[in-house]
Parts: C-alpha cells; sequence; structure tokens
C-alpha cells in the first residue's frame, strides 16, 4: 500500500535534499521511493507563510498519512555542532508575548492565554506520534523553539537560553507542529545544523554542508518508513 507524505520546507535549497537522495524519482510532479509517494512543499520563510502554505496544500488536496518539515536549523547546544540531524520532540513560539521594560512575558505568563489550551501541554507543542518514537534510534531528539527574528545578538541569546533551554530554533517549526496536531496528521521534524546561534556570524554558518548532511539522514529516515 502507498503511503503519502507531504515533505514541508521553507525554502528550495531546502527542499532540494529530497531529490538527492539515493533511488528517488520523480514523475509527474510526485516523489518516488519504494511504497512512498512524497509531494514537496515549499512555503516560504516563517510562520505565517508556512501556516498559510500548509493550510492551503491540505484544503486543495486532503490530509496525507505523513508530513515532514525539513531544513536547517541554529544550535544552543555545545553537544550539537553544525552539520548535525537533529529530530525535534518539542517546540513553541519562543517569542510570542509582551515586553515590560527588560522583561520578557510568553503569553502563558501574562496571562493572555490557557499553556495548556490544545493542542499545548505548558505552552509546549510535543511531536511523540509513532514516527518520532521510531526515529530516535537514528537520529538524535532535542527541544525546539521558533522565532520570528533570528537570533544574533548576545541579549536574545541569554534571555531565550534563560527562559526555555533549547536545543535549537527555526523560524517555522512550531507552527508545522500546531496545524499537523490541530489537523490530526500524523508528523515529524528533521532539522541540520548549520549554525550556531550567537552573535551574528555569517563566516561560520555552512549551509551546504548542513543541506549535505540532511540528505544522507534523509535516506535513512525513508528507508524505515
Amino acid at each position: 500500500m502507498k503511503q503519502k507524505i507531504l515533505f514541508v520546507s521553507a525554502t528550495v535549497p531546502e527542499a532540494k535534499v529530497l531529490e538527492a537522495v539515493p533511488g528517488i524519482l520523480l514523475s509527474e510532479g510526485v516523489f518516488k521511493f519504494r511504497n512512498l509517494e512524497i509531494t514537496s512543499l515549499v512555503t516560504g520563510v516563517g510562520a505565517v507563510a508556512t501556516a498559510w502554505s500548509l493550510m492551503d496544500w491540505i484544503g486543495k488536496n486532503g490530509k496525507p498519512d505523513l508530513a515532514i518539515n525539513s531544513g536547517i536549523a541554529g544550535s544552543y547546544s555545545e553537544n550539537i555542532h553544525v552539520g548535525d540531524v537533529v529530530l525535534p520532540y518539542s517546540d513553541c513560539f519562543a517569542d510570542a508575548g509582551i515586553e515590560d521594560d527588560d522583561e520578557y512575558l510568553t503569553l502563558y505568563e501574562a496571562k493572555l492565554a490557557d499553556p495548556d489550551d490544545f493542542p499545548f501541554r505548558g505552552g509546549v507543542l510535543f511531536s511523540t506520534g509513532e514516527y518520532t518514537r521510531r526515529l530516535g534510534s537514528i537520529v538524535t531528539p532535542v527541544k525546539a523553539i521558533t522565532v520570528n527574528r533570528a537570533t544574533g545578538s548576545e541579549a536574545t541569546l541569554k534571555n531565550l537560553r534563560s527562559k526555555f533551554n533549547p536545543d535549537i530554533e527555526t523560524m517555522e517549526g512550531a507552527t508545522f507542529f500546531y496545524i499537523c496536531c490541530r489537523e490530526n496528521i500524523p508528523f515529524l521534524a528533521l532539522r541540520s545544523v548549520s549554525n550556531k546561534v550567537e552573535k551574528r556570524n555569517r563566516s561560520s554558518w555552512n549551509i551546504p554542508l548542513a543541506l549535505n548532511s540532511l540528505t544522507v539522514k534523509l535516506n535513512e529516515v525513508l528507508l524505515i518508513l
């Protein structure tokens, strides 16, 4: 039986890792790999673009058997290096809230939202389904945060690390988690580290390495699905 997968990426270079998987074939706009039929969706960068593109695709095509969010990320952890591929098991909207002088309050701390309103638990979204559990043995599970503005200062880094203790950050992950949870779509996320989260230093980024590593790991993942 064919398994229909939606492969969600923010940018074209991130989406192209799917094309580079050994043995994958493209036929009439659908990638085929063993018993998998994979449709690639490029959403654009950020939460809003991801939300619109994903819901628009679901409205037109129906729900896939599995949705995969794939792309690059920044690492907060000394143990997660540039080129490492990780498996986010939790995510949240880390910069949604209010500033009170030098203090930052989340929506929940400011009493503007209930941290346990579905699909949140304690203000956090979780990917704890069958696929994430199955892949935990070949991809390192991590705690992710999602931001609207990529972190590039020591002050923001310190605040986010203190409040959320994240392993990685992206600009789309929590939106993908939220929609999949609300739509009851099985999902998983794969992220490859392109840079350390630090005072902005583009010379230390290695996007080609991150994308190459993502292709290798994606091949392993697809063989298990």
